[in-house]
């Protein structure tokens, strides 16, 4: 079984090989909707670490802050997330 942390690394390494695939594609001057096409795709995995990492906050962390009767400050964080999801 897999932790958050390691999937995270893993896509990270991902998300860094396509990043350095997007310079040499700039380097060569590859067809800008191909360049666009893989920007894209960086920002989708970006995407979905931000899932990745959400989601273990909402159960290791905001839970237990309702849990102690610390929901005014979990609603805070989830608020602000949120606000920076729909940037």
């Amino acid at each position: 079984m897999t932790t958050p942390k390691s999937r995270i690394m893993r896509r990270l390494k991902i998300i860094e090989g396509q990043v350095r695939g997007l310079q040499e594609m700039l380097d060569k001057g590859v067809y800008c909707i191909d360049i666009i096409t893989q920007t894209s795709a960086v920002k989708r995995a970006l995407s979905s670490i931000e899932d990745v990492l959400l989601e273990n906050h909402l159960s290791a962390c905001v839970v237990p802050q309702i849990n102690e009767g610390k929901g005014s400050k979990a609603t805070k964080e989830i608020l602000e997330v949120y606000r920076l999801k729909r940037k």
